[in-house]
């Protein structure tokens, strides 16, 4: 188990297909809150998307839900959830978590009564989920490494991130 992450403002995600859940906590870890849905588009769309968001929220961390198997292996979709959030997490100058998501859209729909439901709110539910787990377990975010993934993105473009100041 690993310990406790520092109390800071967070943003966690569970990334679909066609929408990623989002939920924040504030600078104390102490409120975590569901977010609206955000609706998939291209990458760059995502992005400027969740800049904004991580600006107005003063965001800094981030947290991905990995959805491993019950073995804890990663599954097609795990693996399609860690590059994404080693990209996104690059581009939004942020550390990073993971977290294993295994049955948190299950254990959200219980909670929230949101079984079948396709407006967002399931995935949002979710986040959170993983959001206050990763707050009660960890792991302590990490700095991306600054190799390129993608096409297109340079060593420099993954170096250029600039600190953003803590909330006061």
């Amino acid at each position: 188990m690993s310990p406790q992450p520092r109390p800071r403002s967070a943003l966690s995600l569970d990334v679909g297909r066609k929408r990623i859940g989002l939920a924040g906590c504030d600078g104390l870890g102490l409120t975590v809150k569901p977010l609206n849905a955000l609706k998939r588009g291209d990458f760059d769309n995502d992005v400027r998307q969740l800049k904004k968001l991580r600006d107005d929220r003063r965001v800094e961390a981030l947290v991905v839900g990995l959805p491993l198997d019950d073995g804890g292996n990663p599954t097609p979709q795990a693996k399609h959830c860690h590059r994404y959030g080693v990209r996104l997490a690059r581009s939004l100058c942020l550390p990073l978590a993971f977290v294993n998501e295994h049955s948190s859209s299950w254990a959200a729909g219980e909670r929230h009564q949101l079984h079948g439901d396709r407006s967002g709110r399931l995935d949002s539910a979710a986040a959170a989920l993983l959001l206050e787990q990763w707050l009660a377990d960890g792991p302590e975010p990490q700095p991306v490494q600054t190799a390129p993934v993608n096409r297109g993105e340079t060593g420099a473009d993954a170096r250029s991130c600039t600190s953003i100041p803590p909330a006061p």
